[in-house]
């Protein structure tokens, strides 16, 4: 009788296979999804430090802009003023 329940609990070689290429299923869709999430990860960052380049470049643009605003009519004005300084010695 106890050998009747033993052999009732033993898994048969077909259920341990069945149940081995289920596990291998869902451990190959985990790294499947595991490499999606990577790639994932890799496009953001990628994207992140391109926006953040473009943004650097932005700000340059900005500076040499507001700097030239500002020092183009003071070179104007000394070039004008030393003409003017020239001319009436």
């Amino acid at each position: 009788m106890h050998l009747a329940a033993r052999l009732d609990q033993v898994v048969t070689q077909d259920v341990y296979r069945a149940d081995q290429r289920a596990t291998e299923q869902r451990i190959g869709q985990v790294e499947a999804a595991l490499a999606g999430l990577r790639g994932e990860h890799d496009q953001i960052t990628e994207r992140g430090d391109q926006q953040r380049r473009e943004d650097q470049l932005q700000a340059a643009a900005t500076r040499r802009l507001v700097v030239s605003s500002f020092v183009a009519p003071l070179v104007l004005m000394a070039v004008q003023l030393w003409l003017v300084s020239r001319g009436t010695s």
